[in-house]
């Protein structure tokens, strides 16, 4: 009877061990969680109110509506509809036939009408009057033409790279890979009729773009605006000319949908914004805006962040207390204007639905006194000559969004690819002003979180994401091993079992803040890739835009390297560890959201259920690994 209450008694302490241990992960899965949850939703301006400004002020298209049809209607059907109200309903662009989106010319008299009969049909998602939106600079100047800074000449103009600290975030990254979609007038890449590439985005990458304004494949500038815009986020560095950019390894994608004059639809917006999520786009720049609410355009974005592409936009420039769209609409990241004191410009909007601030300019001052007037300076084409091109500083919101777009793509390219991840990070590691008479706080109406800070952000990314899968990867390891050491296996926590855990779960994450020579150290490409656990190799073998890869993010490589390798008693501490790491890695990303696992539907928590259900596989291979044969 004693034994049999001995034994008992034993398996009840080793049953309630194991209890804790799995109550412990839990709990660190649950920190996780909170550490990186989504960021609250902040509200917006009811539709009314949104209605009724917007028909105050008149930015409505009298006699063009837009019609959004449910996707799965055939052509016959769309002209069924189109003849019961006598309506000629034309593609927006060639691009538009996939989500069945049109436009219609209709009589000025009748047009409310028809939209609300068409807002009964079930057929139709969406049916409102078409509107203009305009890009968000200020003006231009031209600075003289220096030599002497070591590499880009003209980037000793550039105060605004220094207020979001680029020379310490080009250290730790370059956006190699990122695709940002540069939604404007266009961008000056490429030699074609009158049009030239600017000379500072020589070496820059593009990749295939649209002209939603003309209908054609060349998304050439004919403004400068875009051009402009691109430049700040990826203008070519380190090349000896000109200036320099936030992220100049990413890709951009030209997407116009704004015409000479710098006004264009919300239809093409709407279009360009669907076809950048649909074509590789992880980040989208929208330096534009208007104040009249469209449900086509609010629908795009919500498609767009529901892709994984972090939407970011300009606040608008009318100096009140309300943003512009698309930059109000959840989804959107908004982005207000700060000068050289660090101060909210006097054009920047401000609201509830600012989220951050970043460097717009001011054309009419000169603060630093470094003889030019303190605008954003980037290499663009001459307003609406794209035959020349110069050296311009511009003001405006449409300045200060693309220094974050630019920031975003860094983060993606570090491996945070979850658009709400990726502003919970800017926001977190934003600051308040340090300068000016702001210093030491930030008016949330104008500042949002904060002032962008790049390298801060970045640490944010790498190092508290590597801390905590190396310490969800730790914690399996020295588990298994205990419950290994039960069953009467020999477990040694050596340094192969210990460096397959690092090498699984987060790799050498710390050596870029080693000082310079980890710095160095650090961008060599095999180093580079070595700064991640296991499954995040894909950000540099596969290249961002597949991060996620589901044969990376499971117990696939894990597996077959057990199988292949168990045979060889002196590999199993380092397979086990290496499962372990990467069940670590798994668990963190399963609790962070940070990553939208690929081939895996998006959809009821799927991408959760994957990577946790992974996770538990590998920690069942690591405790087979550690068996005798």
């Amino acid at each position: 009877m004693n034994t049999t209450d001995n034994s008992n008694g034993s398996g009840s302490t080793k049953s309630g061990r194991r209890s804790w241990f799995w109550l412990l992960i839990l709990i660190a899965v649950a920190l996780v969680w909170w550490f990186w949850r989504p960021p609250a939703d902040q509200g917006r301006v009811a539709d009314t109110e949104d209605q009724a400004i917007a028909a105050a002020i008149g930015e409505t298209d009298p006699d063009d509506i837009l019609v959004d049809l449910r996707d799965d209607l055939s052509d016959a059907q769309v002209a069924a509809l189109g003849a019961k109200y006598g309506l000629h309903l034309q593609l927006v662009s060639a691009q538009s036939h996939d989500e069945q989106f049109y436009r219609a010319h209709v009589d000025p008299a009748q047009r409310d009408a028809l939209i609300a009969a068409l807002a009964h049909e079930g057929a139709v998602e969406t049916a409102e009057p078409d509107a203009e939106m305009w890009k968000q600079d200020e003006g231009a100047s031209v600075p003289p033409l220096e030599a002497g800074y070591p590499n880009d000449p003209q980037y000793k103009f550039q105060w605004h790279l220094r207020q979001i600290g680029m020379p310490e975030a080009w250290k730790l990254a370059q956006g190699d890979g990122v695709i940002v979609a540069v939604i404007d007038t266009g961008v000056a890449y490429e030699d074609y009729g009158r049009f030239h590439r600017v000379p500072d985005l020589e070496g820059v990458t593009f990749v295939k773009g649209y002209d939603f304004v003309a209908n054609k494949p060349h998304a050439n500038d004919d403004h400068g605006h875009g051009t402009h815009v691109a430049g700040t986020i990826a203008q070519a560095t380190n090349n000896g000319i000109g200036v320099a950019g936030v992220a100049p390894h990413a890709i951009i994608m030209p997407l116009k949908v704004l015409g000479a004059g710098g006004s264009g639809s919300t239809a093409g917006i709407a279009d360009a914004i669907r076809y950048a999520a649909d074509n590789g786009a992880k980040v989208i720049n929208m330096s534009l805006g208007g104040r009249f609410r469209s449900k086509v355009l609010e629908r795009a974005v919500k498609y767009a962040h529901d892709k994984g592409v972090v939407v970011v936009c300009a606040a608008g420039n009318d100096g009140a207390g309300r943003v512009s769209y698309p930059a109000a609409y959840d989804g959107a990241i908004a982005v207000a204007a700060t000068q050289f004191d660090e101060t909210t410009t006097f054009y920047s909007n401000r609201g509830k639905e600012i989220d951050v601030a970043a460097p717009g300019g001011n054309t009419q001052v000169d603060q630093n006194n470094d003889g030019m007037q303190d605008g954003v300076l980037q290499n663009t084409i001459e307003i609406g000559n794209p035959e020349k091109d110069g050296y311009f500083a511009f003001m405006g919101t449409s300045m200060a969004s693309p220094h974050v777009a630019g920031v975003a793509a860094l983060i993606v390219s570090a491996g945070v690819t979850e658009p709400d991840a990726v502003e919970k990070i800017l926001k977190e590691s934003a600051r308040v002003p340090a300068a000016g008479p702001n210093k030491g706080k930030a008016d949330a109406l104008k500042y949002g979180a904060g002032i962008i800070d790049a390298p801060a952000a970045l640490k944010a990314a790498r190092t508290n994401t590597g801390g905590w899968q190396l310490g969800l990867g730790l914690l399996l390891a020295g588990a298994v091993a205990a419950a290994a050491r039960k069953r009467g296996l020999e477990v040694r926590l050596g340094p192969s079992y210990l460096g397959g855990v690092l090498l699984g779960a987060s790799g050498l994450f710390f050596l870029p803040w080693l000082g310079s020579l980890g710095e160095r150290a650090s961008s060599l490409p095999l180093l580079h890739t070595l700064t991640y656990g296991f499954p995040s190799w894909d950000l540099s073998l596969l290249g961002p835009a597949s991060h996620g890869n589901a044969l990376f993010f499971s117990a696939l490589v894990p597996f077959v390297l057990l199988a292949t390798l168990y045979s060889v008693p002196r590999l199993r501490g380092l397979l086990a560890g290496f499962a372990l790491g990467v069940a670590g890695h798994l668990l963190f990303h399963a609790a962070a959201g940070m990553v939208d696992v690929r081939w895996v539907p998006n959809v009821l928590m799927l991408d959760q259920v994957w990577l946790a259900l992974n996770a538990a596989a590998c920690a069942g291979l690591a405790f087979l690994s550690l068996r005798r044969s």
